[in-house]
């Protein structure tokens, strides 16, 4: 299973996150993307099973029982939703590509604040994680992990 770029930006390793509990994989594996865009999709089918109230965070669960987190930002929950406008609703089936959050990056950079987001693999299900090739522009139609 693919998962897609949540947005339009220049893919990196997590490890280069300026947060300790992303660099160093405390909630799990994944990537981060310096976004571009303010459009947030969702990377596979998957069902809403956590969509914070500050807007910066969703969770999302594939059928096959993977379980992902797409985390918008550094510190952004003290942001207290503003910049965030989520378009989802915990229990809502969606399919890759779907509007899950609109975020106002370059409000949420002129705040002080790390725009990158995080597409985090919480639960892996016993399966792999296989990372694609790094520090290169991708969009919401670009294969980002596998996990197999």
């Amino acid at each position: 299973m693919d998962l897609l770029s949540p947005v339009t930006g220049e893919l990196k390793a997590i490890e280069s996150v300026d947060d300790e509990v992303f660099s160093a994989k405390i909630l799990g594996d994944g990537v981060a993307i310096s976004p571009m865009e303010q459009r947030i999709t969702a990377p596979v089918a998957a069902e809403v099973t956590a969509v914070f109230p500050t807007g910066h965070a969703i969770g999302l669960r594939t059928k096959d029982g993977v379980e992902i987190l797409l985390h918008l930002g550094v510190d952004t929950v003290e942001l207290d939703g503003k910049f965030f406008q989520s378009k989802v609703k915990v229990n809502q089936w969606v399919h890759a590509g779907d509007l899950l959050v609109e975020m106002d990056y370059s409000s949420i950079h002129e705040a002080g604040y790390d725009t990158d987001v995080m597409v985090i693999i919480t639960n892996a299900a016993g399966k792999v994680i296989e990372k694609k090739s790094l520090l290169k522009k991708v969009n919401e139609a670009t294969p980002i992990l596998t996990i197999k």
